[in-house]
């Protein structure tokens, strides 16, 4: 049986909130934009998404041994003019660094977390198009420290 996840979330004054996450992590929420001095909701949406697929990306192109140095995940949500001004489209940018990455491997790592592993774009993909691309980035002969699995 899937666990059933809880978020608290308490209001601080001054358009601050403390979300206590189920496993017991406090995170500040600002609603304030033009202080800003906290992630805001739709922020936290942006983040959830690449986080999610990330975890998965990663996870995989390591399962498949290649030889990623550096991974980064960039994400851009583009909001719906009329309130309550949900994201229409999300676009995700995979940054893969590595040694003879393959192109096939990312391609597929992606797709998975697309379409089967990310459940966050899951919950997401009713509501807006999601939008993901890539671009391998050859690691130079400086670069150290390749993430693969421990045996």
């Amino acid at each position: 049986m899937v666990e059933d996840k809880k978020a608290v979330i308490q209001h601080a004054g001054n358009d601050f909130f403390i979300a206590i996450s189920t496993t017991g992590y406090a995170l500040t929420i600002d609603t304030n934009h033009e202080r800003a001095s906290a992630p805001s909701p739709m922020e936290l949406l942006l983040i959830a998404l690449g986080g999610c697929t990330a975890v998965d990306v990663i996870g995989i192109l390591q399962k498949k041994r290649e030889q990623v140095t550096d991974y980064k995940v960039e994400v851009r949500g583009q909001r719906r003019d009329d309130h309550p001004r949900s994201f229409r489209r999300m676009e995700i940018r995979h940054l893969v660094t590595g040694k003879s990455v393959s192109p096939r491997a990312v391609a597929q790592a992606i797709e998975l977390s697309e379409s089967k592993y990310c459940s966050v774009a899951a919950t997401l993909k009713p509501t807006a198009e999601i939008v993901s691309t890539y671009e391998i980035i050859e690691a130079s002969a400086q670069s150290e420290g390749v993430f693969l699995p421990d045996d």
